[in-house]
């Protein structure tokens, strides 16, 4: 099963890093100022999970849907994003999710997982693992996948 996870693990950040690649594209203009601001910050990899102290933090979970002890579904997939919803809802003032499809093959089987990728800002990593607990025992999961990642965060409402 870990080697699973494992597999799982690695397909799974190989498309987060796709998806922040295209979301850097698409920024455009917004880019080079994100840029600009990110050279006046230190910029190396830190060595230890990004504190709120280091800056503004992103939270990108990634929720499985397969139970650990069956891999077989737990829900429906409206089903999942609405559990999800409503955890979200109990634990932030908001949240974005992105639907995902994983797979993987152990031992000649095909396996496939629906995931919801969950981003969460403007949070702690308290508040984030007390709504991981509460995904773990609804989704009956062995664990969430939680990146941490360092960022300028802008609400921005115009001139």
């Amino acid at each position: 099963m870990s080697k699973k996870l494992a597999t799982i693990t690695l397909i799974i950040s190989i498309l987060a890093l796709c998806l922040a690649g295209v979301a850097l594209i698409c920024a455009g203009g917004a880019a080079k100022d994100s840029k600009k601001a990110l050279d006046k910050k230190e910029t190396e990899a830190p060595k230890e999970p990004v504190t709120e102290e280091q800056g503004d933090i992103q939270y990108v979970l990634y929720l499985g849907t397969n139970d650990k002890d069956t891999t077989e579904p737990v829900f429906t997939p409206d089903v999942a994003k609405e559990k999800a919803e409503e955890i979200l809802l109990k634990h932030f003032g908001g949240y974005t999710i992105q639907e995902a499809n994983g797979g993987w093959i152990d031992d000649d089987k095909i396996y496939r997982e629906y995931t919801l990728v969950i981003y969460l800002s403007d949070t702690t990593i308290d508040k984030v693992h007390a709504a991981a607990d509460e995904m773990i025992k609804t989704f009956n999961q062995s664990s969430v996948l939680i990146q941490s990642n360092k960022t300028i965060t802008d609400f921005y409402s115009g001139k």
